[in-house]
Order: structure tokens, then sequence, then C-alpha cells
């Protein structure tokens, strides 16, 4: 079953990456924006970890056992960055309720306590290295490939794709380099950021967890930003 230290890790990854097709060729003329992009994207990651005020919904399932389980809460960040669940709805099987999206939510507010700066996507932690450009359906991306320094939990192996004109991350994913558990054989994970007008309006994540004894373990969780009480008051109102 999948064990609190491996969520933990998940939550304490702040970069996720996905290996891609990107074209290996690095044009001239790119690098230099690219390289300007990479760097806004490093200066900005802390501030755009988490929002202040958001929904929050887990889908999480052991397709082996033909197991699932749900949660939809209101989720604000308390002074010192600690995370606070206001939980709207929760439903589905008891295991997966117990040993994935509980451990989950036990995870995020435990990974408040981990300095961010140990984790993120910098030159300290991580080998970058251009990948070429990746066309949107809006603009372009630009392609990094990152290999983490140290066999460190909480680090990741893979590509992120940043927004050429606002050096967000539109998509992230990879396998964590250190499993946290004998009991598992690879985790793998995949974010994508919504983008609207330059500004990330949802973000979703996927988990999925290779072990060896019930097989994959899935969390999908989708976040979206609250502007004030009075979405949240909607939101609650909308789970009655």
């Amino acid at each position: 079953m999948c064990s609190e230290p491996l969520l933990s890790a998940l939550l304490l990854s702040t970069a996720l990456v996905r290996p891609s097709l990107a074209a290996e060729s690095m044009a001239a003329d790119s690098l230099l924006p690219a390289a300007v992009t990479l760097a806004r994207f490093i200066a900005g990651q802390e501030e755009a970890s988490h929002w202040p005020l958001e929904t929050i919904e887990i889908e999480a399932s052991l397709p082996k056992l033909k197991k699932t389980g749900r949660l939809r809460a209101i989720r604000r960040l308390l002074p010192g960055g600690h995370p606070d669940y206001q939980v709207l709805e929760v439903a589905g099987d008891s295991t997966v309720k117990s040993q994935l999206i509980v451990r989950y939510v036990s995870a995020d507010k435990t990974a408040a306590e981990v300095p961010s700066s140990s984790l993120a996507i910098n030159s300290a932690n991580y080998k970058m290295h251009y990948a070429g450009t990746i066309p949107l359906e809006q603009g372009l991306a630009y392609a990094f490939r990152i290999t983490p320094r140290s066999k460190r939990e909480g680090l990741v192996n893979g590509m992120f794709w940043l927004d050429s004109e606002t050096g967000t991350a539109v998509r992230e994913s990879g396998y964590l380099v250190k499993n946290p558990s004998i009991f598992l054989k690879r985790v793998n994970l995949t974010r994508e950021n919504v983008l609207h007008n330059g500004t990330v309006e949802a973000r979703i994540t996927h988990i999925s967890i290779e072990t060896r004894i019930v097989g994959r373990a899935q969390l999908v969780i989708v976040e979206r930003p609250c502007p004030d009480e009075l979405t949240v008051q909607s939101a609650v109102a909308g789970g009655r």
C-alpha cells in the first residue's frame, strides 16, 4: 500500500516533468530568449507554488483492486505557509480514502516544513539542458531537460516546458530518482498548468505509483484558485 513517506516525497517535489519528443535542434536565435525565460521561471517558483486560497479535487484509485475514492475541499494557506483543508465532500472506498487521500492531505501539511529551495529547479539541485521549442495552441514553449545532481528524495528526472511569454511552466513531468520505499518500483509524475491570458487558472497533477503489492496506485489532483471568500461560500453551498 502507498506509504506516507511516498506521498511526502511526491508533495515535496516542486518540479514535475514529462519525457517528450521535443525537437533536439537548438536554433541560435532561441537560446537567449530561452535562457531569459528560464531565469524568470526560477526566480518566480516559490511565489507560484501554491495559491493562498483554492479549491482542490482529488480522485484516487487502485485499478487492480477496482477501488476508487474522491475528495473535494477548500485549501487555505495559514501564516507560515501551512495548509488547512475544509472538506466539502469525501466518498468512495475506505482503503483508498485512508491509504491515498488522507495520507496525501497529511503529507501536504508535513511538506510545509521543508525549505522549498532544497527541491526547487535551480542550478544547485539540477543540471539543466535546453531541448528545443514546443508549439502550443497559443504561442510557444521552451523545453528543458533536468537531471538531479544527487539521488535525493523529492528530486525528479525529466523535462519541463515554459511558456515563452510568461515563463510559467505549462507542463512538467518525470519520475522520482529515489523511491521512498522498497515496496515501490517507480513513481511517475505529471503536472499541467492551464493558462488563461498568461495566468494559471487550473493546475492538474497526475501521480502514478507502481507498487510491488497491489499494482498501480493513481491520484489526479485538480487545483483552482479562489479569488475571495464569496467564491468559497459558493463552493461550500454547491457541496451541500
